[in-house]
Formats: structure tokens, sequence, C-alpha cells
């Protein structure tokens, strides 16, 4: 079969759109609030490198606890949601993710940064279940064809939480107990990440009671033919592109803050920077909304290339310059991110037949990148200053160009 949609989808589809389109619906929910409360690391870094006195690379083991866990727990979410199903693993991600939400409740009472980056492992951990069922599922609900788009759609949910979330962290956050002793600043996230559990565990109760369609998967024909993911080239250097996207992206974002009040560039206070990501953040979201438009006449690979293209010099610029230029290029940066993680998605699981399913898998692991990219930039910043440390996100860009004008042809496999 040439593409990676199951049969049963297909057929499906086409008598059935209007419950496709109830499940896509359903799914935004679930976009929304990962983007939300991934987003809400970018509060947190500041916050906490301030509360505990961190270094730039101390303060990125945020990141690094988080993201790590997509490459701890990819493979075991994979299984999962192959014994589960897709709606099941849903579920167990959403529980999951709620009781790393609930764990912040005694890292703060405690005061202690090892708990916090334990509370995010967990909450991580969710978050991957969640991806590892959401991704596939989304490109399975629908034509092959015009799976980069319907990613890109629902991707653009994911936006307008990580829109929504710099404001709700900043009042809850950033702007409580100034100054005040560090048990009393680690005690501004036990409100917002309760109020974050309890939601959670209403969308885990709302999605065990949905009827959402079936979607069989294909492992068991992997197994069968001896077909591996990792044969198509195109996987393999997919899998590297959303490594260096997702490590550029949080990268950038986990600096905003510190960027934004350095004094050649805004000189603002961390609260009121904080207001400002949402522009980065916003940008993504119209750019993705555009982008699922644009992607129904224009080859994905070339759009994604263009976008890499621009988001590269808007970070050139930013380093260069100063004031209210390197404020906006910064920021601009997050309208061609925007198609970047789901055009990467889809491309490198197209035409990968039986080995779908093994590839997103794959896919998922490498969003890794989002724990060591920031990292190494954080060590960046240490040694080198944090202007010149975003260097590293334009050689993520120069990559991600590659992928999408050469890297993302389908070669033959091997057999």
């Amino acid at each position: 079969m040439a593409s990676g949609v199951p049969v049963t989808a297909r057929h499906e589809g086409a008598s059935e759109g209007g419950r496709y389109g109830f499940a896509l619906t359903s799914l935004t929910t679930l976009f929304f609030m990962w983007g939300f409360i991934t987003c809400l690391n970018d509060i947190l870094i500041p916050h906490l490198k301030a509360v505990f006195s961190l270094n730039y690379a101390q303060a990125m083991l945020i990141q690094f606890c988080f993201f790590g866990a997509y490459f701890l727990v990819s493979v075991p979410a994979g299984v999962l949601v192959k014994r589960l199903g897709y709606q099941k693993g849903i579920v167990v991600g959403l529980l999951t993710a709620a009781l790393g939400c609930g764990l912040f409740y005694p890292a703060a009472v405690s005061a202690t940064y090892g708990v916090f980056l334990g509370a995010l492992f967990v909450l991580a951990s969710g978050i991957t279940v969640l991806q590892v069922a959401a991704n596939p599922y989304v490109t399975a609900l629908g034509p092959v064809q015009t799976a980069s788009s319907r990613l890109t759609l629902t991707q653009a949910f994911n936006s307008l939480g990580t829109t929504i979330a710099p404001a709700f962290g900043s009042v809850l956050i950033l702007s409580v107990a100034v100054g005040a002793s560090a048990e009393a600043e680690a005690d501004a996230v036990k409100l917002p990440y309760l109020l974050l559990c309890g939601m959670l565990i209403v969308l885990a109760v709302v999605f065990a009671l949905l009827k959402l369609p079936h979607i069989h998967d294909q492992e068991d024909e992997v197994a069968a033919t001896g077909q591996s993911a990792l044969a198509h080239r195109h996987l393999v250097l997919g899998a590297i592109g959303i490594f260096v996207y997702v490590g550029g992206e949080v990268a950038i974002g986990s600096f905003l803050v510190n960027f934004l009040g350095e004094s050649h560039v805004a000189g603002m206070a961390e609260a009121d920077a904080a207001h400002y990501i949402a522009f980065y953040w916003g940008g993504a979201m119209v750019g993705r909304f555009i982008g699922a438009a644009v992607m129904q006449k224009v080859d994905a690979g070339k759009v994604l290339g263009f976008n890499a293209t621009m988001a590269a010099l808007l970070v050139l610029v930013a380093m260069n310059s100063s004031g209210a230029l390197a404020m906006w290029a910064i920021l601009a940066v997050g309208l061609f991110n925007s198609i970047m993680f789901p055009t990467i998605f889809s491309l490198a699981l197209k035409n990968l037949g039986p080995a779908t399913a093994q590839g997103s898998g794959i896919l998922c692991l490498a969003i890794v990148g989002g724990a060591l990219v920031p990292l190494l930039q954080g060590l960046l910043a240490d040694s080198v200053g944090l202007s010149a440390s975003f260097i590293l996100p334009v050689l993520c860009y120069g990559y991600i160009l590659f992928y999408g004008l050469k890297g993302c042809k389908p070669v033959a496999a091997k057999a």
C-alpha cells in the first residue's frame, strides 16, 4: 500500500466524514492542553532560575527533564497505545499528566529544585503518551493527500494553548511574591498546576466516555513482512528534522524572557517580558492556520524550506541588532516555526505503508531534541553570552531547509 493510512480509515472516511469531523474536533482539545502545559515551561524557567539562583545551563534542566521523557517514554507509550488503542491511550496520557501537575504541590512545599524536575518528568510522560496516540490518529482520520494540512490545523490549536499560557503564567507565577523567600516564591506554582490537574482529570473522563472511530494499525503487518521504518531514508532524515526543530523552537522560547530582559534589547522585567512570549506563540498559531490552507495548493516541502529560511534570517537579525528590531525579529520567528513540526512529521511518514506506526514512534523519540538543544544553548549562553548563543537555532533551521527541499523526498526502501 502506497500510503500510511490504514485501509479501514480510508473506507470509513468516505462514508463517515461527519464522525471523523467530530473526532478531529475532540482531538483539538488535547493539542490545546499540551501546548498550554509545554509553554508554561517558558515561564517556569526564569521563575525557578531566580528562586534557586541557577545559571542558564542549570535552568535548562527543566527542558531536559521535560523533553527527556519523550526519549525514555515514547517506546513504552507506543506499546501501550498498540495494546489499548488510541482512545484508551489518550485517557492514560491525560491521567498521567494530571498526576504530574499534582506533584507540583509537594514540590512547592519542599521548595526543592530536584522535586520540581521529577514532577515535570511525570507530567511530560503523560504528554508523551498523548503525542504518540494523537498525532498518528489525526493523520489516519482522512485522506493521505491532506495529512500535512490536517495535522497542521490541529497543531494550530496547540499554538492557541501556547499563546494563552504566558499571560496565565505571568499573572499567577512571575508576578507573585517577587523578592520573597525561596519557599514563598516556590509556592506561586501551586495554584496554576492544581488547576491544570483538575482540567486534565475532567478531560480524561470526557475522552473515556466519547465514542470515537476505531483505526486499525498495521504493526502486525510490519512483523510479518520484516519491513523496518528505518529502511526509509526520508523517515530517518525526518527524525533528525524533528530533533533539530523541536530543539530550536524550545530553545528560543526558553530564553525569550531573559533575551527581552537584556539591557540592549528591551530591558524588561520578567513579568512584563512574559506577556510578549504570546506574540511568539501567537505567530505560530496564525501561521498554522495560514499554512493549513496554503499546503492544500503548494508543495509542503517547499513551504517548509521557505519558512526555515525566514526563521534563520530573523534569528540572525535578532542576534546582530538591538532595541525594538531585535525584540520583534525574535518574536516573529514563531510565525515561521508554525508549520514545521506537523509538516516534517507528515512528510517523514509518507509512503511508509505498514511501517507507519513504527515510524511515528521513531519521530516521537526525536522530540528529545527539546531536551538537548536548549541545554547546549544554555552552556553556550554561559560561555559566550546570550545573544551569541542563538547561533544554535540558526544551524537547526539550516538543516530543516535541506530537509524541506531535498531530504523529504521518498526513496525506495531497501529490501
